[in-house]
């Protein structure tokens, strides 16, 4: 499934053509959203707005040419539409809520939807529902300080409803995360903020099935998945500058080359 996901990547990507698309940070979210769609959350697309429905909010929504895929793996639309991507009159903008394609949350502004993410799950608490709400975000994005807010707010609501997975491929547009605004030891930071954490191999499914299997009752649950921005494509990884970037002709097939032979 993430094999598969790539190649749609890399096609929407090429359709898009001088528009640009995201591409680093939706390869390095590959593995974690193919994960999540693929065994670990209860959604439909025959019921997509049933109310026990779980939630899944890409708060870092640049990762699109991911998520847009694994919703056509899971049934939300037809495969051909992902094409579709960036045209005028499409259901696939760049960042677009469709609840009945299983779209939650239009993100944009970064650091927002951790808190939208709470307020579903105070919700689900209070209806006493079993639904679970799964935040996807960047480590660029930790920058903003109301995630810390609601760092501060989840562990207070005992949201064990709650699963934060943060995309840790330690690039952001401006750089290493590191030399922008350090965040280490982020798992030491999320404990004393009284979050259960996991870290894991971000392009491990393996894993990834085991961290989203755990879980301390009373606490919201934090994954640090460590990733490479650009995974599966040799001249995109680890290179900042394809945070947005337009795809040739000839990238496109070195990058379908590449993902085809089995590159890890």
């Amino acid at each position: 499934m993430s094999k598969r996901m790539r190649l749609d990547a890399m096609d929407m990507a090429l359709a898009s053509g001088n528009n640009g698309s995201h591409l680093g940070g939706s390869l390095s979210a590959i593995e974690i959203i193919a994960t999540l769609y693929g065994e670990v959350l209860n959604v439909s697309p025959k019921n997509p707005l049933n109310p026990e429905r779980d939630v899944f909010i890409p708060s870092k929504n640049h990762c699109v040419l991911a998520h847009i895929p694994a919703l056509a793996e899971a049934g939300f639309i037809p495969h051909e539409e992902i094409l579709e991507f960036q045209k005028d009159g499409g259901r696939l903008t760049g960042y677009p809520e469709r609840k009945e394609i299983g779209l939650e949350y239009s993100g944009g502004s970064l650091g927002m939807a951790i808190s939208v993410g709470i307020g579903l799950a105070l919700a689900a608490k209070e209806r006493k529902s079993n639904r679970d709400i799964y935040i996807l975000m960047g480590d660029g994005e930790l920058n903003e300080g109301s995630i810390w807010e609601a760092f501060m707010a989840a562990p207070h609501f005992k949201l064990d409803n709650l699963t934060a997975i943060i995309d840790r491929n330690h690039l952001s547009y401006d750089g290493n995360t590191e030399d922008v605004m350090p965040i280490e030891n982020l798992a030491d930071k999320m404990k004393s903020f009284n979050w259960f954490v996991s870290e894991c191999d971000g392009h491990s499914v393996e894993s990834l099935l085991k961290a989203f299997s755990e879980n301390e009752e009373g606490k919201p649950h934090v994954i640090i998945a460590d990733t490479i921005k650009g995974k599966g494509v040799s001249f995109i990884e680890n290179k900042p500058e394809w945070h947005h970037h337009r795809l040739s002709q000839q990238e496109y097939e070195q990058a379908v080359a590449e993902i085809s032979g089995g590159a890890k």
